[in-house]
């Protein structure tokens, strides 16, 4: 696994005060070069967060979003986000790997859930029988084994090809549904651990694929334990029936208390 660039950044610009304090020289502005780069899907672009960019258009990036709050909180050098809400592999390697060169440190993606069929398989539960919903989680799952690894190499081959020195965090999805609790979303308990079993399978897979490139995986599942829908402080939007797109994506108070601490800690 690749070392932290920022924290050997941090460190290298701790010996150089150091060294500045004590006569030894003044630190080269090259040493305080830190450029991050944000790719992925609507829960890296923050959709579900809201106060959006505008000129963002449909790609729905916010500033509320986590990869927006950690480059305000560190400041790096330089900072592109191109994280956009629909966005499969396919996109991702299309439009958005523009930024990427040998100068840059980090990157932070999230994607994959899409290629999954992440939105038909939440509109097939919410709307059709609970058999009809397993029966698609299943399909979903098939899909991950089959067709995603492969698609998650490509992009991840991207990535290595044109920031070989980056380190390259790539976080997964949480679970959507605290279990064995009362709940009024609709949906049955055999529905809501079906489809807690999908995201832990395709995030299973995602860490896989992550691993062999020599990236971190960072899992998120921890953060949103105890703020899952049906929870007491839900971090997730449930069926959001006047912004239907928002559904089931992280609230703002998800992607800070969440995702943030997720890809600080391994950034």
């Amino acid at each position: 696994m690749r070392m932290s660039r920022f924290a050997a950044l941090t460190s290298s610009l701790l010996l150089t005060a150091s060294a500045a304090l004590f006569g030894a020289g003044q630190a080269s502005a090259a040493q305080a070069d830190f450029g991050y780069v944000a790719l992925g899907d609507s829960y890296s672009s923050g959709l579900g967060a809201g106060n959006y960019d505008g000129a963002s258009g449909n790609c729905k990036r916010t500033t509320r979003a986590y990869p927006a709050l950690w480059a305000a909180a560190h400041s790096p050098q330089t900072f592109a986000f191109t994280a956009c809400s629909g966005a499969r592999t396919g996109d991702v390697l299309s439009g958005q790997l523009g930024p990427l060169n040998s100068g840059t440190d980090l990157v932070s993606i999230t994607i994959g859930g899409n290629d999954a069929g992440f939105s038909d398989v939440m509109t097939t539960c919410v709307l059709q029988s609970e058999s009809t919903c397993v029966n698609r989680v299943n399909q979903a799952k098939a899909y991950v084994d089959s067709t995603l690894p492969g698609q998650l190499d490509q992009v991840y081959d991207a990535i290595d090809s044109r920031a070989p020195a980056a380190r390259v965090v790539v976080l997964g999805y949480p679970r959507f549904y605290k279990l064995n609790g009362t709940c009024t979303t609709g949906l049955t308990e055999g529905e809501r651990a079906a489809i807690n079993g999908a995201a832990d399978h395709l995030n299973a897979a995602i860490a896989k694929r992550a691993a062999n490139h020599g990236f971190a995986f960072a899992s998120v599942a921890g953060a949103f334990t105890g703020h899952e829908i049906c929870s007491g402080s839900p971090w997730l939007h449930s069926v959001n029936w006047l912004n239907i797109a928002e559904s089931y994506h992280p609230t703002a108070s998800g992607q800070s208390g969440g995702y943030l601490p997720v890809l600080t800690n391994a950034a």
